[in-house]
């Protein structure tokens, strides 16, 4: 099984996000998709899995977590 930084999404409801990205990071974040797959068997869009991978990266700022957030 791959090994991946994301844990597998909990039960969720849809949610549309519409963005533009440049081709480079496109082809990233299918492979990702690819490997999530992998690792836990189920398909899952990249619009599913991007608000989970920007989580975990606010998760895992020092920066933004020690008092660089607003409000």
């Amino acid at each position: 099984m791959a090994e991946i930084k994301l844990g597998r999404l909990p039960d969720r409801t849809p949610n549309k996000l519409t963005i533009t990205i440049g081709a480079e990071l496109h082809q990233a974040l299918r492979e990702y998709a690819d490997m999530y797959q992998a690792a836990y068997g189920v398909a899952e869009p990249v619009t599913e899995l991007i608000p989970f991978m920007l989580e975990a990266f606010l998760a895992s700022d020092k920066g933004f977590n020690r008092g660089g957030r607003r409000g």
